[in-house]
């Protein structure tokens, strides 16, 4: 009787602690800029969201707010609304993961899933290998899930070198990291890109931190981000439309 008693709350507490160890937590108060630090210019608390950029003058250079604590796998979810005049310069924004600011620069280094006309759900490698290292699974199906100026849904996990992402439930990546000299952990991040005119806001985050990886590589092991190369590529706008011809 006492052996079966004990199981019987062994198992419970198992249980109790499971389920407290995958509850999500917030990693936004919808009030202010507790957990996070940026350019005190380009980001602040508007509307119950964080905000980034403006509507009065372009944005000059790629700012981002960050965490300031680090994570490895997780399941994060958001609301990100981006709005902007693409007449004014490239209207784009991201959410950065496992990432590192670079020294004495705006920059973030590590991986984007990007936001943006052309580049929705898109997985970016910032300021590192700077290209698209995974495209949508499905880039019909991830432009028709975006609500063009309203809110979307966010989510991105991560599993050691596995990296999932949705936009409104519809998944858009599924990428393997193949390479042992990228980190696997880092700050996650919100960007506002440099162009025009534009704004990106973002509420209701979430997190729900995952067991790590044992002996994955981070950014104590293989290196901080360097000082940014100033000819480094960067992220370029998509190429306007080009106007049908006249009829005669």
């Amino acid at each position: 009787m006492l052996s079966t008693r004990f199981f019987s709350i062994l198992c419970t507490a198992i249980f109790v602690t499971a389920v407290a160890a995958a509850a999500p937590a917030s990693l936004f108060d919808g009030r202010t800029l507790d957990g996070w630090e940026g350019d005190a210019k380009w980001w602040r608390v508007q509307d119950g969201a964080l905000t980034g950029g403006s509507t009065t003058e372009k944005i000059p250079r790629n700012f981002f707010l960050a965490t300031t604590r680090s994570f490895q796998n997780f399941d994060l979810r958001l609301q990100l609304k981006l709005t902007g005049d693409p007449k004014t310069g490239m209207i784009n924004s991201g959410v950065q993961i496992r990432s590192l600011r670079v020294p004495a620069d705006t920059e973030m280094s590590g991986y984007q899933v990007d936001a943006g006309d052309k580049w929705w759900g898109k997985l970016y490698d910032e300021s590192r290998r700077n290209k698209v290292i995974a495209e949508p699974l499905d880039a019909v199906a991830a432009d028709a899930a975006v609500k063009k100026g309203g809110w979307n849904e966010y989510r991105i996990r991560t599993e050691g070198p596995r990296i999932r992402a949705w936009i409104n439930g519809v998944p858009t990546v599924d990428y393997t990291e193949t390479d042992p000299a990228i980190a696997l952990d880092g700050k996650i991040a919100l960007q506002i890109h440099s162009g025009g005119f534009a704004l990106v806001q973002v509420k209701d985050v979430t997190l729900e931190e995952l067991p790590p990886t044992p002996g994955a590589p981070t950014w104590d092991k293989v290196g901080h981000p360097k000082p940014r190369d100033p000819n480094a590529k960067k992220k370029k706008a998509p190429p306007a439309p080009v106007p049908a011809p006249t009829q005669k």
